[in-house]
């Protein structure tokens, strides 16, 4: 009974191990999986990184087992028992689940792997083969967007790494189909979106031992025409990231400075006029003060008076003055004669 408690503490110990082991590799390198329970297995494993083979349900029962790589013995245990290997934490087997896991892998490990098992007399009772075969796994995805000729977007899915990884897209949250593509379909790693169609893209890499996704907001393309800097602009372009006619921050700077200095000119413009205007209405002011106090005339409204009487005498001498003059009339009897008087009217008037 002791012994069967203490068999359950160990791998409840070693299983916490690996949890722990297997959360500092999970962050240090990529992580596979593998059935290989069946015999002639194919698994796969990156480079640098964890292999997880499930050898059988539980080893617990087996009086004694053996694994090899190729043909040199890596691990050995026996009923109820957890034995690391010769390696230290390179190898782990785990009886109750029968996982076996392989860590920080290299082209060194790749090749066939071998579970046989004995019974307690150390007769062999099974034994079945699996291949483990390495990769590099996707680093690192990149997404290409840009706008053709017509309006419509151009995105390329980009990576690094892996061996005949495939492509797969997804717009908003669904599965992209191809009503809103032009060219290409969802297994490539190239597409063209159609006019108007936009959203949230996701573009994920998978390979045999590794999977990665990369995302991108692609917006709608307008048509941009203008000039900027003297130079003429006829093309398509993102509309939130277009920034062929924005004036660059010197053109501002510029811009601003002229401006400062026109405000500057019109308000001492200004304060020009409100000076002279105040001035001016001062001096009205208090001309129109002096003539209602009575005060003595200064020489400056004296010289004006002068001006004043002169010209008043001068219209005088224009005028021309006639009165009515008395013609020598003549009675004789009934009749009136002003011959002479006529004459002399006569005379004047063409004098």
């Amino acid at each position: 009974m002791v012994p069967e408690i203490c068999s359950n503490v160990i791998e409840a110990v070693v299983g916490l191990l690996v949890i722990l082991s297997g959360m500092s590799y999970a962050t240090a390198g990529v992580e596979t999986n593998c059935d290989g329970r069946q015999d002639g297995a194919q698994c796969y494993g990156p480079l640098g990184g964890t292999v997880v083979i499930h050898l059988v349900d539980s080893a617990s029962e087996i009086p004694i087992y053996e694994i090899k790589h190729t043909t040199s013995i890596i691990l050995r245990g026996k009923k109820n028992e957890t034995i690391l290997g010769p390696t230290g934490s390179k190898y782990l087997f785990i009886p109750s689940n029968g996982r076996f896991s392989i860590r920080n892998l290299s082209t060194t490990d790749s090749g066939e792997y071998t579970l046989d098992t004995f019974d307690s007399d150390g007769r062999k009772t099974g034994q079945h083969k699996l291949e483990l075969s390495l990769e590099a796994p996707v680093s690192s995805v990149q997404l290409v967007s840009e706008c053709l000729s017509q309006g419509q977007v151009k995105v390329s899915c980009l990576s690094k790494g892996g061996e005949s990884p495939k492509y797969s897209w997804t717009l908003n949250g669904h599965i992209l189909t191809d009503s809103k593509l032009l060219s290409g379909n969802n297994t490539t790693n190239i597409i063209i979106l159609r006019q108007k169609i936009s959203g949230l893209l996701i573009c994920s890499v998978r390979t045999k031992v590794s999977s990665l996704f990369k995302e991108i907001y692609t917006s709608t393309c307008d048509f941009v025409n203008c000039t900027s800097n003297g130079v003429h602009i006829s093309k398509w372009a993102f509309k939130e990231n277009n920034t062929l006619c924005v004036e660059t921050m010197e053109d501002k700077h510029n811009i601003v400075g002229l401006l400062q200095i026109i405000v500057g000119a019109l308000g001492v413009l200004l304060m020009v006029l409100l000076v002279s205007m105040g001035f001016i209405c001062a001096k009205r002011n208090k001309q129109n003060n002096n003539e209602k106090d009575g005060e003595e005339p200064t020489d400056a409204d004296r010289r004006t008076g002068q001006q004043e009487q002169s010209m008043d005498i001068q219209v005088e001498y224009g005028k021309v003055k006639k009165e009515p003059r008395q013609s020598n009339v003549m009675t004789y009897g009934n009749m009136d004669y002003s011959v002479y008087g006529n004459m002399e009217e006569n005379v004047y008037a063409n004098i």
